[in-house]
Protein backbone atom coordinates (compact mmCIF):
# COMPACT_ATOMS: atom_id res chain seq x y z
CA UNK A 1 0.00 0.00 0.00
CA UNK A 2 1.23 3.49 -0.79
CA UNK A 3 0.15 6.50 1.28
CA UNK A 4 1.28 10.09 1.07
CA UNK A 5 0.69 12.53 3.91
CA UNK A 6 2.18 15.98 4.48
CA UNK A 7 5.12 15.41 2.17
CA UNK A 8 5.99 11.93 3.43
CA UNK A 9 5.45 8.67 1.62
CA UNK A 10 4.69 5.41 3.41
CA UNK A 11 4.86 2.01 1.79
CA UNK A 12 3.56 -1.05 3.55
CA UNK A 13 3.69 -4.73 2.77
CA UNK A 14 0.53 -5.88 4.47
CA UNK A 15 1.11 -5.89 8.19
CA UNK A 16 4.55 -7.38 7.66
CA UNK A 17 6.77 -4.34 7.12
CA UNK A 18 6.65 -0.67 6.24
CA UNK A 19 8.96 2.03 4.99
CA UNK A 20 8.77 5.80 5.16
CA UNK A 21 10.60 8.62 3.43
CA UNK A 22 10.42 12.05 1.86
CA UNK A 23 10.21 10.42 -1.58
CA UNK A 24 8.96 7.17 -3.03
CA UNK A 25 12.58 6.01 -3.44
CA UNK A 26 13.40 6.73 0.20
CA UNK A 27 10.27 4.90 1.34
CA UNK A 28 11.15 1.93 -0.89
CA UNK A 29 14.69 1.81 0.51
CA UNK A 30 13.33 1.94 4.05
CA UNK A 31 10.83 -0.84 3.28
CA UNK A 32 13.61 -3.06 1.91
CA UNK A 33 15.65 -2.44 5.08
CA UNK A 34 12.64 -3.31 7.22
CA UNK A 35 12.11 -6.58 5.34
CA UNK A 36 15.80 -7.45 5.59
CA UNK A 37 15.73 -6.90 9.38
CA UNK A 38 12.78 -9.29 9.60
CA UNK A 39 14.49 -11.84 7.34
CA UNK A 40 17.67 -11.74 9.43
CA UNK A 41 15.68 -12.22 12.63
CA UNK A 42 13.75 -15.19 11.23
CA UNK A 43 16.88 -16.80 9.77
CA UNK A 44 18.95 -16.34 12.93
CA UNK A 45 16.38 -17.44 15.50
CA UNK A 46 14.01 -19.57 13.45
CA UNK A 47 10.27 -19.36 13.52
CA UNK A 48 8.09 -21.42 15.81
CA UNK A 49 4.31 -21.18 15.58
CA UNK A 50 2.08 -22.29 18.39
CA UNK A 51 -0.61 -24.85 17.65
CA UNK A 52 -3.40 -22.26 18.02
CA UNK A 53 -1.98 -19.98 15.31
CA UNK A 54 -1.19 -21.34 11.90
CA UNK A 55 1.59 -19.56 10.00
CA UNK A 56 0.83 -17.88 6.71
CA UNK A 57 2.80 -20.17 4.41
CA UNK A 58 2.85 -17.66 1.55
CA UNK A 59 4.41 -15.04 3.83
CA UNK A 60 6.90 -17.51 5.27
CA UNK A 61 7.86 -18.61 1.75
CA UNK A 62 8.36 -14.95 0.75
CA UNK A 63 10.63 -14.35 3.75
CA UNK A 64 12.56 -17.55 2.97
CA UNK A 65 13.05 -16.50 -0.65
CA UNK A 66 14.22 -13.03 0.40
CA UNK A 67 16.60 -14.64 2.89
CA UNK A 68 18.07 -16.90 0.23
CA UNK A 69 18.59 -13.97 -2.13
CA UNK A 70 20.21 -11.84 0.58
CA UNK A 71 22.40 -14.72 1.83
CA UNK A 72 23.72 -15.18 -1.72
CA UNK A 73 24.66 -11.49 -1.80
CA UNK A 74 21.74 -10.50 -4.01
CA UNK A 75 19.35 -7.57 -3.88
CA UNK A 76 15.80 -8.41 -2.77
CA UNK A 77 14.27 -5.36 -4.47
CA UNK A 78 13.26 -7.35 -7.58
CA UNK A 79 11.49 -9.94 -5.38
CA UNK A 80 9.79 -7.28 -3.26
CA UNK A 81 8.70 -4.93 -6.03
CA UNK A 82 8.70 -7.28 -9.02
Amino acid sequence: MIKEHEGHVRLSLGGLAQGEGASLQEAADDLVCSILRLVVAVRSTGFIACCELYPDYETMNFLHECGEIAAAGGDIRARVFG
